[in-house]
């Protein structure tokens, strides 16, 4: 066979994408993803493993949302797997938790097979564990149980007979998980008991396990029903019966994170998010990504490809951002140079982050401010004299003018390099506005001016009167001073502002806002 005939074959890829937590994924299965050509994806894979999908891959959704028609039978996922194959495609077929535990892969499979088709099956981790785990409730344990079953809830209450053996399982089973048995709870019960289970045995229900509205009930197999109701627990939910929910009490760690259930709205460019993102969801956020800016390469490179042309006239050269820095490396490498051109230089950056960000690159600062703002970086410069020496400063196109002005006055020459400029972005504006508006935001994060500018422009506020309306109940984060007096510009009050200018640090006030005693 040749080569170009192995490149047009197709294959599937059957995997599952865990209980929703988007860390539960695989290795191997971000892999796949990371190379998927065509993607037929559940409601319960986490929408943000979308992420890891190329940008012109097709998407196509097949799942359904509680009591919702499928927007695709199972016959025509099926024929579309098949075809996708067949057109030579790499077909990643996305199934919330495990497709062979009540997930249908099995027959998705026999379908491939049937056809001639090529395939490989990648596991994910099962709802029933990731419900228990995140409820803090172990599955077994030896003081209680060494046994487990998974069933399915799903049965027709009404049918004639069971294809559950509850004379088996209610007493010979230690641990009992049903999978999508919320409608069927009080029939479910009454099975088990009916059958000698005790009333008194504990149970939990847990709904969207895994995910930052992840919702745990607690009771007993007699009152269970009753508090699913009370407390509105809709599908999907998975139910755990068994003397091991009596543990939940010592070891629930899930929900007692302290940002647990907390919406945050993160405004920075996608390629600056992550480090927050991961932080605020380690701590229990549920986190919403709405970038207000984009990065793009400046309108010319002239000032800068002046100024690498004679790098070593340069006494300085000054880094306030990771977004400098990228850029300006990525063009001195296209000029054929590395950081070897740079040894004539002295370094200074504006913040620690700045710095951490250089010695990936091999460059250890020669200054770092006390105080990681612009007017620090100056006042820095300021002290150890730059009076007559020739200062680079690779930047965003627009940018605050303090450190060149003061620096001029200060006796230096700076020349000002763009390398890169912010662009206002609107895409999911409709989204954001209307999360605000149905009071599904508890704080939104600014980590600069321009997030916060582009932010405010994004919602098409009339004047700040109507902003704050918007805003109302709503807190605000600012990573430091001058983001700070740009909210406070818009009519707006900043509630959380770390000392240090970090992203850490700024994570860190906000654990402590919401943790420490109210006075």
């Amino acid at each position: 066979m040749s080569d170009k005939t192995n490149k047009k074959r197709g294959k599937a890829y059957l995997v599952g994408a865990g209980p929703g937590d988007p860390g539960l994924i695989t290795v191997r299965g971000k892999e796949i993803l990371e190379k998927a050509e065509v993607l037929i994806y559940d409601y319960l894979a986490g929408t943000k493993l979308l992420r890891h999908v190329p940008k012109d891959a097709e998407l196509i959704y097949a799942g359904k949302k509680g009591g919702v028609k499928h927007t695709h039978t199972q016959e025509e996922i099926n024929r579309m797997l098949v075809e996708k194959v067949k057109a030579g495609k790499r077909v990643v077929r996305l199934k919330g938790g495990d497709p062979f535990i009540f997930g249908r892969g099995g027959e998705e499979l026999e379908e491939l097979v049937a056809a001639g088709l090529s395939f490989e099956a990648v596991p994910g981790v099962t709802s029933a564990s990731a419900a228990a785990t995140f409820a803090g409730v172990p599955i077994t344990h030896r003081k209680f149980t060494s046994s487990v079953a998974f069933i399915t809830g799903h049965e027709d209450p009404n049918k004639k007979e069971s294809n559950i053996a509850w004379d088996k399982i209610s007493t010979g089973v230690g641990t009992l998980v049903f999978y999508m048995g919320i409608k069927n709870l009080e029939s479910i019960t009454a099975n088990l008991i009916k059958h000698g289970r005790d009333p008194k045995t504990p149970v939990a229900v847990v709904r969207w396990a895994s995910r930052p509205r992840q919702q745990s009930v607690v009771g007993t197999l007699d009152n269970i029903a009753k508090i699913v109701r009370e407390k509105g627990i809709k599908p999907p939910a998975l139910t755990i019966v068994g003397e091991v929910v009596s543990l939940r009490d010592t070891i629930n760690w899930y929900e007692e994170r302290p940002l647990f259930g907390k919406r945050v709205i993160i405004t920075r460019t996608r390629e600056q998010a992550s480090e927050l993102v991961a932080l605020l969801d380690e701590n229990g956020a549920d986190t919403y990504e709405h970038a207000t800016i984009a990065i793009q390469p400046p309108d010319s490179w002239e000032e800068l490809d002046a100024a690498l042309q004679d790098i070593s006239r340069f006494q300085w050269i000054l880094f306030t951002s990771i977004n400098a820095i990228s850029a300006f490396f990525d063009r001195l490498y296209s000029k054929g140079l590395d950081a070897r051109a740079l040894h004539a230089c002295k370094i200074a950056a504006v913040g620690k982050v700045t710095a951490d960000c250089l010695l990936e690159y091999g460059l250890k600062c020669d200054l770092l401010p006390e105080k990681y703002t612009g007017e620090g970086l100056a006042e820095a410069l300021e002290n150890v004299g730059v009076k007559g020496e020739k200062i680079l400063l690779p930047r965003a196109k627009k940018a605050r003018e303090v450190v060149p002005e003061r620096l001029r006055q200060a006796g230096a020459e700076v020349v000002i390099a763009p390398v890169y400029q912010n662009v206002p972005t609107a895409e999911n504006k409709e989204i954001l506005k209307a999360q605000l508006l149905d009071k599904q935001v508890d704080l939104v994060t600014f980590t600069s001016s321009s997030t916060v500018t582009n932010f405010v422009h994004m919602l098409e506020v009339a004047d700040k009167k109507e902003l704050q309306e918007l805003m109302e109940g709503v807190k605000i984060a600012a990573i430091g001073p001058i983001t700070a007096k740009t909210v406070v510009a818009n009519g707006l009050q900043v509630d959380i502002q770390p000392d240090t200018y970090t992203i850490p640090a700024m994570v860190d006030s906000i654990v402590s806002y919401y943790t420490s005693p109210k006075v």
